[in-house]
This record gives structure tokens, sequence and C-alpha cells, in this order.
């Protein structure tokens, strides 16, 4: 292995059908919470909530079996930025699940009448500030992860 490649283990969990899955239902909830987000501020509708509900819902299942067998393997924390970045984005993801399950069920009680779903402000705004904590620390645990072990390969006597 060359000391510009990194390890081949690291390459293939990268391009793992579950972890792709799990980047691309990010996303599309991503994009399509922004769109929601500003559509209710601008126009007072949710376009799209319906494929928001049950891509989180998929999202939310993808991301448990995930997280299961990442915690599996990184398992036990260590005191280093990349595992507390991941920590932060794993506590960030469940609060963010949560809040999006909480607040389906009022849109699922509402979906076949004429009334627009009741949302608790307190909730939603959580929910809405969540999603861009998972992002911003989902990015980071990722952007450190790869730092440390750039860092690794370029230490004499390691690589």
């Amino acid at each position: 292995m060359s000391r510009a490649e990194p390890p081949a283990g690291r390459a293939r969990r990268l391009r793992a059908p579950l972890l792709v899955a799990l980047w691309a239902l990010l996303a599309f909830e991503a994009a399509g919470g922004l769109v929601i987000f500003f559509a209710r501020l601008a126009v007072g509708t949710l376009p799209g909530a319906a494929a928001h509900v049950f891509v989180g819902v998929a999202l939310t299942a993808a991301y448990a079996a995930y997280q299961w067998g990442h915690w599996n393997r990184v398992a036990p924390f260590r005191a280093r930025l990349d595992y507390a970045l991941g920590l932060i984005a794993a506590i960030a993801m469940a609060l963010t699940q949560l809040t999006g399950l909480a607040l389906a069920w009022p849109w699922w009680l509402a979906r076949g009448g004429h009334a627009a779903a009741a949302y608790a402000p307190l909730l939603s705004g959580a929910h809405n500030v969540m999603s861009m904590f998972v992002l911003t620390f989902a990015g980071a645990h990722l952007g450190a992860v790869l730092q440390r072990e750039a860092r690794a390969r370029n230490t004499p006597g390691r690589g």
C-alpha cells in the first residue's frame, strides 16, 4: 500500500451499501427539510412533507443499523476529537430522528383532512436546530477521521 492511498478497509467501508444509502437518505432529508422550512415561512405550505416523513423513517432504520455496526467496530470511546465530534453527531441525529417522528404523528393524523397539522413550535424548532447540528457534526466527524488518518500515514514509521 502506498502512503498516498487510504487503507483498503476504510475505502471499502466508505463504499459500503449501507453507508452509501445512509448518506443518500440524509442528503434527501436535508434538501427536503430546507425546502419545507423555507416554503412554510414564505407561503405557509409544506411541499414534500409525505416524502420527508417516509424517507425520515427509512433514514431512522438505516442509521440505527449503521450505528450499531459502527459502534461495535470503534468502541470503546476514546478522548479524541473524532470521537467527540462523532458522539455529538450521534446525539444530534438521535434527537433529530425522535423529534421528527414526534412531528410525523400530527402530520399522519391530519393527512386525510382539510386542516393542516398542528405542530408544536418548540418541537419543530428543536427538530430544525438538531438537523443543522447533524449536518455540521457528521461532516466534522468524517473530516476529523480522515485528517487523523492522513497524519498517521505521514508519520515516519507508520502507514
